[in-house]
């Protein structure tokens, strides 16, 4: 399926707030199979559009998660060395 520039702002801005695939299409008005399959096809404009979405906030999570660590915080610590290990499983 073919999106508008305005569609994929907005599937964007959804995925960053972490809204449900299924609640993007109803918002939308697209069939959630049709977008659903759409986003799982990584080189289509909107999986991009998804995943950077999805990626901004998880970089402004990680962002405060490393400040509150840094400020001693034991559950803050913990996540920090959990992201740690996920990156280094990523590389």
């Amino acid at each position: 399926m073919n999106y508008s520039q305005k569609e994929l702002e907005e599937i964007e801005r959804f995925a960053s707030i972490y809204l449900k695939i299924s609640d993007m299409a109803v918002i939308l008005d697209i069939p959630a199979d049709v977008l659903r399959s759409d986003i799982s096809d990584r080189t289509t404009e909107v999986s991009k559009a998804y995943r950077r979405g999805k990626a901004n906030s998880k970089v402004k999570l990680h962002s405060q998660e490393m400040m509150l660590a840094q400020v001693g915080s034991p559950q803050a610590i913990e996540n920090a060395h959990r992201n740690l290990l996920d990156m280094e499983d990523d590389e």
